[in-house]
């Protein structure tokens, strides 16, 4: 991967460039001052993703999503607003996806079940959510399209009911890195005896890669006695996959709670949380890949610190608790969210020890019994090359 092939755009107002549209008002040529009914797009805020409009007429659109930056075969995320609406406009748009076709049916399960709309208020400082829903599934389609050289198309129709509300669309619902780093010291400032938030590393764009450690007062010292089990806890290494944030997010705040299961796992165990492995791609709207066009989640055995100095931070804290005496990793989990499943579930490893391969089956059949959301049928355990480079395997071979 050449990291000079990547041409950064002027970066706009929240310092997300790299090609999305900025405040991008469609005119005509019979009409070229802006008035009402004149959209204008825009995806320059943190994790937008929108690369090109083309007005096909008043009231259809064409959209094309930016690939992930240094990774052209790369885009899926989507996340823009438009504004500037009038009542009662209705507006067909088609979003062009250029998929191989390995990525056929990942993009229509999307755009049939999962695109969103969020409707917020312009007139106030702080914008404010006032609605978070799908569109309805007869307004989507997706197909083949003929006028688009025969690519996948997205396409889907809209009707504005407020003039002075802006409008985002987006891919799933955004989990931005500044919303991560908020609740990150929130919940540092109200729950300092049992969290500790450390800096683990920078992104190569300079941004956080935080570390939460929860554990009761008592286990504070995790080079003391008595031996200290770890339970080590991963998300978000593809920026498209939101739900794993938020996913994140319900553990941080139940192992924080007062809940008595809380209590005594923060009792027994000590909690080692990355919440964010890939900061620079969550900002700036990436689908799966680091800044650099790298998926991260495919370089675990080897690492860089000047390419994946994320991924080569975390190898490196795992690597010193494998070393002390103190210490026994117990879990390793990595959240991550899926593109055409639905339901929990989990991949591991397969082992030829038999009786390894017993055990670490017990926590998804344990969870198919107590969870009516986890699916064992969809839980699979493997030893696929092509996963080789994952966290999971990774630890599976060098620190279990």
């Amino acid at each position: 991967m050449n990291p000079g092939n990547c041409k950064q755009e002027n970066e706009t107002r929240s310092g997300c460039g790299f090609g999305n549209v900025s405040k991008y008002a469609v005119l005509t040529p019979n009409d070229p001052e802006l008035k009402k009914g004149h959209l204008i797009f825009d995806a320059s805020f943190e994790s937008g993703n929108l690369g090109r409009v083309e007005a096909l007429s008043e009231f259809e659109y064409d959209l094309y999503i930016r690939p992930d930056t240094c990774n052209p075969k790369t885009r899926n995320w989507f996340y823009f607003s438009i504004e500037n609406v009038r009542p009662q406009q209705v507006l067909p748009k088609y979003i062009d996806y250029f998929y191989s076709s390995i990525l056929q049916s990942v993009a229509r399960f999307i755009v049939m079940e999962c695109l969103l709309l969020l409707c917020q208020q312009a007139d106030h400082i702080v914008i404010v959510t006032l609605i978070r829903c799908r569109i309805p599934r007869k307004n989507v389609f997706y197909y083949r399209s003929p006028e688009h050289e025969n690519n996948y198309i997205l396409s889907f129709a809209i009707c504005f009911d407020r003039e002075d509300d802006i409008y985002y669309f987006c891919y799933c619902y955004p989990y931005t890195y500044t919303q991560l780093q908020r609740y990150l010291k929130r919940i540092s400032q109200t729950h300092s005896l049992v969290v500790k938030r450390e800096l683990l590393g920078m992104s190569l764009g300079l941004r956080r890669l935080d570390l939460l450690t929860i554990t009761d007062p008592q286990n504070a010292n995790l080079f003391g006695l008595p031996k200290k089990r770890i339970v080590f806890v991963t998300a978000r290494v593809h920026p498209g996959e939101t739900p794993s944030s938020y996913v994140c997010q319900g553990l941080i705040d139940f192992l924080t709670s007062s809940h008595v299961i809380a209590k005594q796992l923060r009792l027994h165990l000590v909690f080692m949380i990355v919440p964010m492995l890939n900061p620079d791609g969550v900002f700036f709207g990436n689908y799966r890949s680091s800044l650099l066009g790298f998926d991260l989640n495919r370089h675990w055995q080897e690492p860089l610190p000047v390419a994946q100095p994320t991924i080569h931070s975390v190898k490196n804290l795992l690597a010193s608790l494998d070393k002390f005496d103190s210490t026994n990793l117990d879990f390793f989990v990595d959240i991550h969210a899926h593109s055409t499943l639905t339901n929990g579930f989990m991949y591991g490893n397969m082992h030829e020890d038999e009786e390894r391969n017993e055990r670490e089956s017990l926590l998804p059949h344990l969870l198919s019994r107590c969870a009516e959301d986890f699916s064992l049928s969809q839980t699979d355990f493997n030893n696929h090359s092509m996963k080789a480079g994952t966290g999971r395997r990774l630890v599976a071979l060098r620190f279990a």
